[in-house]
Parts: C-alpha cells; structure tokens; sequence
C-alpha cells in the first residue's frame, strides 16, 4: 500500500475524540476469537479456550476472561467508543440465570464462539465444540422470541432490533482450515472455496435481516498470512519463515472484495438496510507497512507463545506488549485491538465503507 495513506490514517488516532449524540444502541456481537469475551470458556468439551494465563495479564487484577488477548479484546474497545462501559455478556451466561434474562437482553449480548467459521464444520474437527455462525444466529432468534413475548408484538419487536446494532468479524478460521486441507487433496478449488463461503455468508446476513437486524458492522478477515501462525506453519522454501504466506493473503483479499459486492447487493434489495464494511485487510496492512509510526517494534511475532505454541501458562512471555501487533500466534494485543477500533470509528471511505462506525451509529468525533 503506498505509504501517502499512512499519514490518513494517523490523523485518526491524533484527532479522535469521541461524544454521543444520543444513548449508545443495543450490540448484538456475533463471530469468532476475535470478539468473543469468554463464550467458549461456558462449554466444557471445547478446546478453543482463553481462560488460563497468560491470557488477561493487563485485564484488571490480570483475569484470564476467555479473551484471547493480554487484556480487552476488539469487541470491548469498540463498544467503549460506543459509550458503553463494558462488553455484553456472552449469551450463553445469561441464559444460565432465567431471572434476569429477559431484562438483560434487551441491553445486548455476545455470541462469538473462538474457533467458529462461517462454515457449520469449522472448528470442529480441531476444537471439538464451538458455535459456527449459523448457531449463533440461531441463539439469537430465542432472544427476539422472548423479546416479543415482553412486548407482545412482532411490530414492537421490529422497532427495538432496528435501534440495535449488530457487529460481526469472522471468516478466518475457514480459511485456515481451507488452507490446511490442501496438505492432501482438496475437496474444492480455491474459487469454488470462495463461492462457498461467500454464499453461506450471505445466507446468514439475510438471516439476521429477517429476525430484525438491520444496522451491522462488517469485520473482514486481516491479513492472516502474516500471523505467527502462518508464517511458521506455512514456511516453505519460496515462503520464508520472516515472510507473509501469500495463498492466505489472497483469500482475505478476495473475501473483502466479495462481501462489498454482496452488502452493495443486499443494500439494494432491501433499502432499509445500512452498515459499515471494514477494509480490515488494508487497515492492519497499514500499520505493518510503517509499525514504528504506530508504536509497534515487532509485527511478526507472538508476545505469548510463537508460531506453533500457544498462549498459557508455560508460555513465554513478553513484557513490552504494546510493541507487539500479535498477542499470540493468531491474535492482536490489546493496543492492535484499540488501534483498530479507532480506525473503525474515525476512517474515511478508503477503509470503512460506506460510512465508519461513527458516521453509522452517530458517535460525534
């Protein structure tokens, strides 16, 4: 990317501060590790799980919270911009207190599950259990029928869900396990991959549009060659283990430009649609590209574990962790997660369109 876009997007993190024009929605969260807030530390049998240190060493009283990170997560810092004081609940913590349900829905809820794809099979074989997207928005019609069963009207139903706003960030864990798979013969070309996932993407955006959703924010994949991760598992001799894996970058470029095509579609069958559609390959490219401009020292690897180790309690452990862009082997630190929600906010059309996260949901900066 050239670097005349970098000063852009530095302006944002100078001059960004935000007031609310009016009370903060409603968030309904829905996706993979990236946002969930300890989801999958409610299910015994997954083995995609955040709840053992060093995860949440810069959490308050260093709590290891199911956040796959050393402190909040990109969900925590993008709802604070909001003007909330914390992230909803994972939905599956509410539901296991009937008394208090219904009152705490209506003020939002969490359903990202680590491991999860957009795909029903992702993560399953290497998790045992976590809820793919399709579950989760299954989740999230029992919390629409309990709020008509308050209201005692679809219409009033309807009125509430199209105050609330509706985050979503996944895809990434299809893509590794796509990626994976081509160690032995693949099932599925890569565009036959593409139109596969873009399709069941599709699907589960109407979905939501049919059970009342009707502002969302739309998280893209990063560039997941980069990670840790991919740059130790993928290196072979034309990729270098210091290099990004470019199969990967292809696939998280193509899925951003799918779904602008397909929100640029929907948004057009359905005119009482609006969203965000984060660039969130180019915003992370971004700081990669000039990461001193951004306080990171180090942008390839983990802060906690490495390439093929992963974050806990006998990991190694940096402890300059707002110079690492990767916390572990897959996900940001707490600062990547707050400079990436800022960008969300504060950027022009070039990363979030059609409008950022402030224009969408009236946040004034």
């Amino acid at each position: 990317m050239a670097k005349s876009c970098i000063p852009r997007l530095l302006v944002v993190f100078l001059s960004l501060a935000v007031s609310l024009a009016a009370a903060p929605p409603t968030v309904y969260i829905f996706g993979d590790s990236t946002l969930d807030v300890g989801t999958n530390d409610l299910i015994p049998e997954s083995q995609a799980r955040a709840d053992v240190p060093f995860n949440g060493i810069d959490f308050p009283y260093s709590e290891s919270t199911g956040r796959f990170s050393n402190g909040l997560n990109t969900a925590d810092e993008i709802v604070m911009l909001m003007g909330l004081k914390r992230s909803p609940p994972p939905f599956l913590r509410l539901v296991h207190n009937p008394s208090t349900f219904k009152k705490n829905i209506l003020k939002g809820a969490n359903f990202a599950s680590g491991g999860s794809g957009i795909l029903n099979t992702t993560g399953l074989y290497n998790y045992k259990r976590v809820i793919s997207l399709e579950e989760q928005i299954q989740q999230f019609s029992t919390v629409r029928s309990n709020i008509t069963n308050m209201t005692g009207s679809d219409a009033e139903t309807d009125a509430i869900l199209s105050k609330a706003f509706f985050l979503i960030s996944i895809g990434s864990n299809d893509m590794f396990e796509y990626l994976l798979n081509l160690t032995v013969p693949p099932s599925m070309s890569t565009p036959e991959f593409n139109t596969v996932l873009v399709s069941t993407y599709e699907y589960h955006l109407k979905s939501l549009y049919e059970l009342g959703a009707r502002t969302f924010g739309i998280i893209t994949v990063p560039p997941i060659g980069c990670t840790p991760f991919a740059r130790a598992v993928f290196s072979i001799p034309i990729y270098h283990n210091d290099s990004c894996y470019d199969p990967a970058q292809q696939l998280a470029q193509a899925f951003y430009s799918e779904a602008q095509a397909l929100l640029e579609q929907l948004s057009s069958q359905v005119h009482d649609i609006q969203y965000s559609l984060a660039n969130t390959y180019l915003m992370t490219n971004t700081m990669m590209e000039d990461m001193l401009a951004f306080g990171f020292k180090d942008i390839s690897s983990a802060c906690c574990g490495n390439g093929t180790y992963p974050c806990n309690q006998t990991a190694t452990v940096c402890s300059n962790r707002d110079e690492y862009l990767f916390w572990d082997r897959f996900h940001p630190t707490q600062k990547a997660s707050e400079l990436a929600a800022l960008t969300l906010f504060g950027a022009s059309e070039w990363l979030v369109a059609p409008k950022n996260f402030s224009q969408l949901l009236g946040v004034n900066i």
